[in-house]
């Protein structure tokens, strides 16, 4: 704070915007802690000149940047105007989606009226669409994008375990699927291990707030939340079903720890639930990026560390250089022949000719 104090001082003649871009934890319940961010807020607001823009760019519930903004009114000394901005960033790729934004989602306390020249010059420099909207709108935008997303992820998992259940093949789906105009080349169709990350959680947990207090049913919300935490669970029956059932002192090996890859964020991370679940048994796990540090987990130094005398291995983040890995190299390091990859990151023919079993997400026997 000391070190951000001092920068606003140095730099207010100079500022004509300023972004506010603090990332706004939750906890374990989906709730946001936005103490920091309005601290930092309040911080900027005492230093800026008062035609500054203020861009609020961190993920704010519904009702947060209006009261902002009557706040400046009633001090008659803030800044010249405070907007929103829709953040859009992902894990593992935000470089990316800064350079190459989809679209600007933009709330104004007046729509109506133009943007500052300096906010609107930074935004039309990306040449995509900008939509002004009203605060609340632009709040609620992100949310329900993630509700959407929600509810894509939740479909597909579910249709991939039929897939599993009646010997097809989720893969083969799916290209048919984005030929559907009504949902598109781009829909997340990925089936993968539930909701990763905080930021959907988070969003869930907004809706099905807001939704009580306001006497409207949530009910679809708790469908999504208790189908993720079943996806999540995909691997440990795969891992009982396929190798504990029968062999109950089973070696275990594990690539990936992180919720998804190029990223060490491991937050509900479907990795870290597993190991939970098997609180007495020793894990041998290898990660790019993290290291857990934890009694029963051991931090191998690469892939084929953690596969030593392994029974079985699991794939847990779909790291790209997993599927680098030689398949003979990692026959010769495990003891088992047992492969649990619900991404399909490995070369899966090749582990097959190879002698594994290879089970993934979405594909039934035989595939």
């Amino acid at each position: 704070i000391r070190r951000q104090r001092q920068m606003c001082i140095r730099d207010r003649s100079n500022c004509d915007l300023v972004y506010v871009s603090l990332d706004v934890a939750t906890d374990d319940h989906g709730h946001s802690h936005l103490g920091p961010l309005t601290d930092l807020i309040d911080l900027v607001w005492s230093h800026v000149r008062p035609d500054t823009t203020i861009v609020v760019l961190s993920q704010v519930p519904p009702g947060f940047t209006r009261r902002l903004d009557r706040r400046r009114h009633d001090a008659m000394n803030g800044p010249a105007a405070i907007y929103y901005q829709v953040e859009t960033l992902i894990f593992g790729n935000a470089v990316q989606r800064a350079l190459e934004p989809e679209r600007y989602i933009v709330g104004c306390s007046d729509p109506a009226q133009p943007l500052p020249v300096p906010f609107s010059a930074v935004l039309k420099a990306f040449g995509c669409p900008i939509l002004p909207m009203r605060y609340e709108s632009a709040e609620l935008a992100k949310i329900s994008i993630n509700c959407f997303l929600v509810s894509s992820v939740s479909t597909t998992n579910m249709l991939a375990e039929v897939c599993e259940k009646v010997g097809a093949d989720w893969a083969e789906i799916v290209p048919a699927l984005r030929l559907d105009a009504r949902i598109g080349p781009k829909a997340y169709l990925s089936a993968g291990l539930g909701i990763g990350g905080g930021n959907l959680g988070r969003d869930l947990e907004t809706v099905r707030r807001m939704a009580g207090e306001l006497g409207t049913d949530t009910r679809i919300i708790d469908a999504w939340r208790a189908n993720s935490t079943y996806c999540r669970d995909w691997a440990l029956r795969q891992l009982h079903r396929c190798v504990l059932d029968q062999r109950p002192d089973a070696s275990i090996a594990m690539w990936g720890l992180a919720y998804k890859p190029d990223t060490a964020f491991t937050k509900n991370s479907p990795a870290l639930a597993l190991i939970e679940a098997l609180p007495d048994r020793q894990v041998r796990a290898y990660d790019p990026a993290v290291r857990l540090g934890r009694s029963h987990v051991v931090d191998a130094a690469d892939p084929l560390s953690a596969c030593r005398n392994a029974d079985v291995l699991l794939v847990m983040t779909p790291w790209r250089q997993f599927r680098n890995v030689p398949v003979d190299a990692v026959a010769t390091a495990m003891r088992g022949r047992t492969i649990i990859d619900p991404y399909d990151a490995l070369d899966r023919a090749r582990f097959i000719s190879a002698g594994f079993e290879h089970h993934r997400l979405g594909a039934g026997v035989g595939y």
